[in-house]
């Protein structure tokens, strides 16, 4: 188990960022950067308060493949991960009007890139 890659998924997920984190946990950006890199092993305590920042249950973090199965977004880049999120948290305040006129506009840009 990487510990350090569920944590960094639970965060993109939820739109938050490291300096977030370390806000609502007093734990700082350099040592979350270790702990999501693998670099650090945290403490049972550590991840109870990175649980409770991510608002998530603690068991949530050793739930086999959990992240995997909610997400559904194992082979997403860190950027594209974040990308999706945004679009995400926006979305929630379009009616279907505005979300299909989105939608067509994503289709339209998709199919005129330049791959």
């Amino acid at each position: 188990m990487q510990i350090g890659i569920t944590i960094r998924g639970y965060r993109l997920q939820k739109g938050l960022s490291q300096g977030d984190i370390e806000k609502r946990t007093g734990l700082l950006r350099c040592y979350l950067s270790r702990v999501e890199n693998g670099h650090t092993v945290p403490s049972l305590d550590t991840l109870a308060k990175i649980a409770q920042a991510l608002d998530i249950p603690l068991a949530q973090f050793f739930a086999e493949d959990s992240l995997g199965r909610e997400m559904n977004t194992q082979k997403l880049s860190d950027d594209e991960l974040r990308f999706l999120t945004q679009i995400r948290r926006y979305a929630t305040n379009l009616n279907d009007s505005d979300r299909k006129l989105l939608l067509a506009m994503v289709k339209k840009f998709a199919a005129t890139a330049v791959r």
